[in-house]
């Protein structure tokens, strides 16, 4: 049975196929269809082809006519001939719907969606022979020849898709290279082609060294690694790490060892743009450069959008979460025009995010995507649209939603990558990632899982202050639970928390872990400056509000717990921790007398697919406090199914409630028979 690539190249063969790699064509049972000699016809097509929603007509004047006498007419022509060249005997392809157009591409083979469809899906999990399928649709650039004068909409969009679908045969080749046989004759070609499309990638340069010395082409290595360097140099590249990389081959291959080279040093008066990671080298953290942003549709870069770029780049450092490539070297690539995948390749970064800001009348557009440099994928994209009332509060709250998803999506990423590999090839990184995926499923076992993991990390790299925190949460997940000896777990999780501020005072997770431990020992006070320290550090830190708002819930302040539930919900509203965002929120309520609104908040926390008993019992007491005794009566036979004896007393000594609270949730239990 024929399934994706093989499918729209049979189909291609037999029905109606779209070609938009090369000249645009399109073909029909193997036999070319003629089309008129308009540009503009054929940029139409390829626009609609590619349009993931029906477009609006007026928009479609505005991207390809430079106000012509009767914009509508010319679009009416070209939808007629297109028409003509489409359509088949009882199914229109051109579809209207009110005043937008949308084009029916079902049963229709087209080349770039093949492409885009399998780069979503994931480049690296594709068999060789799938790869060499794709690499073979690359025929020539994306719509070859196809630029239209004084259309500068569409040419801005035709560079854009250039630039991604570039990046797409990059990744095809790239992971060609890897996935292919040492002795496959085609690795060469492919190698070749990689280093065409992306000469200043230091990982293409690396592949071919390896694949030459393999042969025992050490001179042709020279040639090569010479040639690279001046290449590098001129611009402002540092080659250091790939000349490292080749005294690390000779050596591996018992070759006589090199005459010592310095590394080619960047120019006076320049910072290496380059960073330094090499195959033998597994890297820490994952990393991520921020290209700055593009005002306005003719990308140009001003203060807002420079201004919004500079932001999430020093919020994102401030997370300590992954590498993020400084301010000035992105806006040095920037400067020279160079594509942000281009970019991505160069800064040997795993991510890359771009967007874009728009300054509408009365509105302010911001679109953003992240990028998976070495498979091609958007890993996110998002449009944040709001009224530009107060446009420096308006620009903050976009910085804070954009650095929010960055930060979850790069971590959701780097954890379901992690569960892919077998346990004894984890790297630091890797085994604090497997950790984070064990530890948010809340079990006793999941958690014992998650420190196993945190402990590899650890002693791989004893410096992984995350992976003290992460260490810690288990510890403190035990004795909230009470699956161990509460004392012994409090006392671990104390512990932990302090290695992690040790290794590194200015990460907030490391002071968000010892927050909840001191929390833990009773030290309320003490927790909340530690928690607070986590935020003031980096205010996008949405674990380290929700952590403020668990406290603040039980015995501080009940509006200050609620305020910063909004604002952890804010920043990561998909957070895993999202149940107990939800759950303090209603616990601050019930301290407020507002009983209703306790009962929905719980009951959206026990909707949450990992609540754990304790969340159930939230909801249990919420509910028996708002007068929903029966609801409140089914969650309570709920937990009983776990834990048979359970009782009010069991809730109350798991958090640390003033008096009044107390006996406001004995109260409840009481309605409930759980008192």
């Amino acid at each position: 049975m024929e399934t994706g690539v093989e499918s729209s190249q049979a189909s291609s063969r037999k029905g109606l196929s779209l070609r938009l790699f090369g000249p645009l064509a399109i073909v029909r049972d193997a036999a070319p269809v003629a089309l008129p000699a308009s540009r503009k016809l054929r940029a139409l097509l390829a626009y609609l082809a590619l349009a993931p929603h029906p477009v609006g007509r007026g928009k479609l004047c505005e991207l390809l006519w430079d106000v012509p006498n009767d914009p509508r007419g010319e679009l009416r022509w070209c939808l007629s001939k297109l028409r003509a060249a489409l359509d088949e005997p009882g199914r229109g392809r051109i579809v209207t719907v009110h005043d937008t157009i949308v084009l029916d591409l079902d049963g229709i083979s087209v080349d770039v969606l093949d492409v885009g469809a399998a780069t979503a899906a994931g480049i690296e999990t594709l068999e060789p022979t799938r790869l060499q399928l794709l690499s073979d649709l690359f025929v020539g650039d994306f719509l070859e020849g196809l630029e239209i004068d004084r259309s500068p909409l569409f040419n801005s969009w035709l560079t854009a898709q250039r630039r991604r679908f570039g990046s797409c045969q990059a990744a095809i080749l790239e992971h060609l290279v890897k996935t292919l046989p040492a002795d496959s004759e085609d690795v060469s070609a492919h190698l070749e082609k990689w280093l065409e499309l992306t000469p200043f990638d230091s990982s293409a340069h690396v592949a071919l060294l390896v694949r030459l010395a393999r042969r025992g082409q050490f001179g042709a290595c020279e040639d090569h690694l010479a040639a690279a360097a001046s290449l590098f140099q001129s611009e402002e590249l540092d080659f250091g790490p790939v000349r490292q990389a080749w005294l690390a081959i000779r050596a591996e291959r018992h070759c006589a060892t090199l005459p010592a080279q310095p590394a080619v040093a960047p120019v006076a008066g320049h910072s290496p743009i380059a960073r330094a990671p090499t195959e033998a080298a597994a890297p820490h953290k994952a990393s991520l450069a921020v290209m700055p942003f593009a005002e306005d549709a003719g990308g140009v870069c001003g203060g807002l959008a420079d201004g919004l770029t500079h932001d999430i780049i020093t919020r994102l450092a401030k997370l300590r979460d992954f590498f993020v490539i400084a301010r000035g070297s992105v806006f040095a690539l920037a400067e020279k025009n160079i594509a942000p995948e281009d970019a991505g390749r160069r800064l040997d970064v795993d991510y890359v995010a771009t967007g874009t800001v728009r300054s509408l009348t009365g509105r302010l557009i911001v679109t953003v995507e992240l990028v998976e440099v070495r498979t091609a994928r958007i890993v996110w994209a998002e449009t944040f649209e709001r009224k530009p009332e107060d446009i420096f509060i308006v620009l903050d709250d976009i910085g804070n939603s954009i650095v929010a998803f960055i930060s979850s999506e790069i971590e959701m990423v780097e954890r379901n990558r992690a569960m892919l590999k077998a346990p004894n090839s984890l790297n630091a990184w890797e085994a604090y990632h497997r950790g984070l995926w064990h530890m948010y499923r809340f079990t006793r076992s999941e958690n014992e899982q998650a420190r196993h993991f945190f402990g590899i990390a650890l002693q791989q790299d004893p410096t992984f202050t995350r992976a003290y925190a992460g260490l810690s949460f288990t510890h403190w997940q035990s004795a909230f639970q009470r699956w161990g000896d509460r004392d012994q777990d409090s006392a671990l999780a104390f512990e932990a928390a302090g290695q992690s501020v040790l290794v590194d005072d200015h990460n907030p997770a490391a002071h968000w872990a010892m927050g909840r431990a001191l929390w833990l020992r009773g030290e309320g006070d003490a927790s909340v400056l530690e928690l607070q320290r986590a935020v003031d550090l980096s205010p996008n830190f949405a674990l380290g509000h929700y952590a403020l708002s668990f406290v603040h819930s039980q015995s501080g302040d009940p509006h200050a717990a609620i305020g910063s539930s909004d604002h952890s919900r804010h920043l990561s509203p998909f957070d895993p921790m999202l149940f107990g965002m939800l759950g303090a929120r209603a616990m601050a309520h019930v301290r407020l007398g507002q009983f209703d609104e306790a009962a929905d908040w719980a009951l959206k926390a026990a909707a949450r697919p990992n609540a754990h008993v304790i969340i159930l019992s939230i909801a249990a007491h919420c509910l028996a406090l708002a007068g929903r005794l029966d609801e409140a009566k089914n969650f309570a036979a709920a937990i009983r199914k776990t834990l048979p004896d359970y009782r009010a007393d069991d809730f109350i000594d798991t958090f640390r409630f003033d008096r009044d609270a107390t006996a406001l949730f004995k109260l409840g239990a009481t309605r409930i028979g759980l008192a």
